[in-house]
């Protein structure tokens, strides 16, 4: 399946690489799109093993402390609308050169926040800043990227970026060990100092000057109602986002399901928690080593789906008592297959969306990324309505957030659809 063709250079720093310089520098450009999708949910979960020592610290109720978890993410699943749309107009190294600054300065001031209510206002603008990184990632995939060389490549960059949820809290909580709460801002400060001089240095131009939008704020809301007027552009975008919540269930609930309900320790639940995002990693690898340029990505999607379904169904089962009283080995091997298959849904569901469009890619990447944080946020809520002491809600949650995500699959995107389908996979028409 061919790249997307580049265009010569004529500056440095506007400089579009050609698909035969891009693999050559495919490991570094792994690493630094890796890092820059890791450092949003390292900002995030980094940061959770000190939260009790925050609200001591700034003597603030543990529910006002929350808001500064609530703060960040709504930061980055707004930013995302925003920076996306500006790296069509300027390209992509200018405005993710920009909130990367903007993310030093934000996370070296919550560093030194004197109360709890400037800890949030930081907060908000680390995940407004931070956003840029998720959003110009995956629109730098698709500027180098078509087809095959799209799905392989995301599938390496959920082996970086995957490992980030898993080792952020391990690392935080060593942190804690030698310094408090503030250190760990420092810490993600030298982080984003870091990824700042691999970008300037490491990380040219992709988007060619004569495939950038003219128009502002019009032009870019324009772009973004073409690409939702599109059926299964949208389709492909709200199957990840309900694909992404079922996830944002696990995540949220399995901690008070795992210890609380079945009685793990703090040390087995990490351990199983890690075993799933392995789970999910070796099967993203797959998904890109062998799966794809040999079955049809809309098969395989279709198959991940299924996959949580039946894991989602199995969790529902266990946790209404429907198959008698079961232990923690049932429910923690269905909680890894749910997980693993994730794998194989999230990132062929972003790479179909995004062979959708080849000039709005930017519009295209802020519209998947934020479609998924809020509609994996609502999850949170969701899962813990019944209190801590019942999986019922998560299992709920993550069965019906399947269910409209091969919903959408279905009656959006058309997979049967054997004309279009082949059109769409083996040839990356945009929008």
């Amino acid at each position: 399946m061919p790249e997307q063709e580049a265009q010569a250079p004529s500056t440095p720093g506007s400089v579009v690489p050609s698909p035969r310089a891009a693999r050559r520098a495919g490991l570094l450009t792994v690493l630094v799109l890796g890092g820059l999708t890791a450092t949003p949910p390292l900002s995030m979960d980094m940061y959770l093993p000190s939260l009790p020592e925050v609200t001591r610290s700034l003597h603030a109720p543990a529910a006002t402390v929350q808001l500064t978890l609530t703060a960040c993410l709504a930061g980055m699943a707004l930013g995302q609308l925003v920076v996306g749309p500006m790296s069509d107009k300027w390209g992509r190294r200018r405005p993710l050169l920009t909130g990367l600054v903007v993310y030093i300065l934000a996370t070296a001031l919550c560093a030194l926040a004197p109360n709890v209510e400037s800890l949030i206002a930081f907060r908000l603008v680390q995940g407004l800043a931070g956003a840029a990184g998720i959003v110009i990632a995956r629109a730098v995939v698709r500027d180098l990227y078509d087809g095959v060389a799209m799905a392989r490549f995301f599938s390496t960059l959920m082996l970086v970026s995957g490992v980030a949820p898993v080792v952020a809290p391990l690392v935080g909580g060593q942190i804690l060990r030698v310094t408090d709460w503030r250190g760990v801002f420092v810490v993600l400060t030298g982080v984003g100092i870091v990824l700042t001089a691999l970008v300037w240095t490491r990380l040219p131009e992709t988007l060619a000057p004569a495939d950038r939008h003219a128009g502002g704020t019009t032009e870019a809301l324009r772009a973004m109602r073409t690409l939702l007027a599109d059926l299964p552009f949208t389709g492909y975008m709200l199957t990840g986002g309900f694909a992404f919540a079922a996830l944002f269930a696990y995540i949220s609930a399995s901690p008070f399901v795992v210890q609380e309900i079945y009685g793990a320790s703090p040390q087995t639940f990490s351990l199983l928690f890690g075993v799933n995002s392995v789970g999910l990693v070796v099967v993203g690898q797959i998904n890109g080593k062998l799966l794809v340029g040999r079955v049809s990505m809309d098969k395989v999607l279709g198959a991940g789906l299924a996959v949580v379904v039946v894991a989602a169904t199995a969790l529902l089962l266990m946790a209404t008592g429907a198959f008698g009283e079961v232990g923690l080995a049932p429910v923690a091997t269905a909680l890894f297959v749910l997980m693993s298959a994730m794998g194989v849904t999230l990132p062929n569901a972003q790479t179909l969306a995004l062979l959708r469009t080849r000039h709005s890619a930017g519009s295209a990447s802020a519209l998947l990324g934020t479609s998924s944080f809020l509609i994996g946020a609502t999850a949170s809520p969701l899962v813990g309505i019944a209190g801590e002491h019942t999986a019922v809600p998560m299992a709920v949650v993550q069965l019906v957030a399947a269910l409209v995500a091969a919903a959408c699959f279905m009656g959006m995107c058309r997979p049967w659809n054997g004309s279009w389908n082949t059109r769409t996979t083996v040839e990356g028409v945009g929008s």
